[in-house]
């Protein structure tokens, strides 16, 4: 039977083609290295952070489809899709489906998209609890998949331990402030709306709420004209991450702050300096390279700890992941979905309350065997179930069930 190159058959093989597609290359390494290692043809299209000539991005994306001819493309947080639904089109043409893999907030990716819903889309969230407002939004294929680790790549190779990254309990993480400096400046808000902002930051930290947006028109209904207001989508769009940005700085400031008495290693952005600007008792490194250098530093501390970015309020971020998988101990914040991907107790060690931290802090440091074990009983729940190659495995499955 002869096809069309528009219309050449899908998901006949043992498994899919793959066209994985970026434009910062963006978890994409993890994703490209976990097809290698399941045996699936791939190729991958990089399509720069540079803004394309229209014609230049459809003559390359139209060659890449016609010549390696994919079941599906594969991006990351919508990542090498154009805003104004030009790869829409085309995968409607072409009969190719979209996967779309969330892991950040899709509430502050997808409001500037247009010609979401007419191709034949399928969105993965690393957040269960996004599942419910994509749908409402029109996606008619929405599926939970949680963050993972690869530990092929998350592997100490230091002969040499760095003795300055010792310490008896660290915190990788943003501060936040530059970003929440730049996310401010680029919506233009009123004088209103600046002002009212951390007073809304904290309470949409305090909340259940999903979506900073719909909370500020929720709960401080005077300040929607002034929302409302700001007119384009992208100005709005970086307000309600300013709002998400600005509750996650709180929050972080509020645990890091339980820390001070214990000499904690702080990893970040020079925003902590300002931060914690006069306070003693701990120390700031620069940020670290994720590959090169974290997988050596985690061992370090006798305690790792977390607090999870506002943008998810029930999801577990990828410091849960990666931390065990290097055999090291974690501390973290308590969320809902960590119960169905590690035991709490045995596996993973939570606190409920930024004041529940420095006794949990003092019963760990003083426990080094039951770190030890926690922390490995961690790591064999890792490479058994929450690897790329799983999440992958799980993704083509989807994808296959649900457009062959």
């Amino acid at each position: 039977m002869q096809y069309s190159p528009q219309q050449w058959p899908k998901f006949r093989g043992e498994t899919p083609r793959i066209l994985l597609l970026t434009s910062q290359y963006f978890l994409i390494g993890e994703l490209q290295a976990a097809c290698k290692r399941l045996g699936v043809d791939h190729e991958v299209m990089d399509l720069g952070t540079k803004e394309m000539d229209l014609d230049a991005f459809v003559s390359k994306m139209v060659y890449a489809l016609t010549t390696f001819k994919p079941d599906f493309i594969l991006t990351v947080n919508h990542l090498g899709v154009d805003r104004e639904g030009v790869l829409a089109s085309l995968l409607r043409q072409f009969k190719v489906p979209l996967a779309s893999w969330f892991v950040d907030n899709p509430h502050l990716i997808l409001g500037t998209y247009q010609n979401l819903h007419g191709s034949r889309n399928a969105v993965f969230t690393w957040d269960a609890d996004t599942i419910e407002a994509l749908e409402a939004m029109g996606f008619a294929n929405v599926f939970h998949l949680p963050l993972a680790a690869d530990p092929t790549r998350l592997v100490p190779h230091r002969t040499t331990p760095v003795e300055e990254w010792r310490a008896p309990i660290s915190f990788v993480g943003n501060s936040m402030l530059i970003k929440t400096i730049k996310r401010i400046e680029a919506s233009r808000p009123s004088q209103r709306l600046v002002e009212s902002g951390m007073m809304v930051a904290r309470a949409f930290g305090e909340s259940d709420e999903q979506c900073s947006g719909r909370f500020l028109i929720r709960h401080f209904p005077e300040l929607r004209a002034d929302f409302e207001a700001l007119e384009t989508p992208d100005r709005k769009q970086a307000f309600e991450t300013f709002l998400t940005w600005q509750s996650t700085l709180m929050y972080r400031l509020d645990c890091v702050l339980r820390l001070l008495d214990y000499s904690p290693l702080i990893v970040g952005d020079p925003g902590w300096n300002e931060l914690l600007k006069g306070r003693e008792g701990w120390r700031y490194h620069q940020e670290l390279s994720y590959y090169d250098d974290l997988p050596d530093f985690y061992p370090l501390s006798d305690i790792n700890f977390n607090c999870t970015s506002q943008q998810m309020k029930g999801a577990v971020n990828q410091r849960v992941f990666d931390v065990p998988c290097c055999g090291a101990f974690l501390l973290t914040d308590y969320r809902r979905q960590m119960e169905e991907l590690f035991e709490p107790g045995r596996e993973i060690i939570y606190y409920n309350q930024p004041d529940e931290i420095p006794a949990l802090v003092e019963m760990y440091l003083n426990a080094p065997d039951k770190r030890q074990r926690i922390a490995q009983a961690a790591r064999q729940r890792v490479l058994a179930e929450h690897t790329y190659d799983h999440r992958m495995a799980s993704l083509m499955e989807t994808m296959r069930q649900t457009f062959r």
